[in-house]
């Protein structure tokens, strides 16, 4: 796995930073940040996603929050814009 750091937020403490990374080989995202509340969760799945589709959530899975700040670091398409 060939990892690329991307960015953390500025100012934090030590720990409990939220941080991102960019797999080079397959252009995943690693994300550390904060777990949603269950009341964050249950409101994802009243919302739900596409018509049909299941709104639990996998125990290999979880609903992280990211914050505001950190969507300066998600890398964007060459010369378009996130849709």
């Amino acid at each position: 796995m060939n990892l690329k750091f991307l960015g953390i937020i500025p100012n934090t403490p030590a720990d409990n930073s939220p941080t991102i990374w960019l797999d080079e080989e397959t252009g995943d995202l690693l994300i550390q940040s904060y777990r949603a509340t269950e009341q964050e969760v249950k409101a994802c799945q009243e919302i739900g996603s596409i018509p049909g589709h299941s709104t639990n959530v996998p125990d290999h899975e979880t609903i992280i929050r990211l914050p505001k700040v950190m969507l300066q670091y998600v890398p964007r398409p060459e010369g378009g814009h996130q849709q």
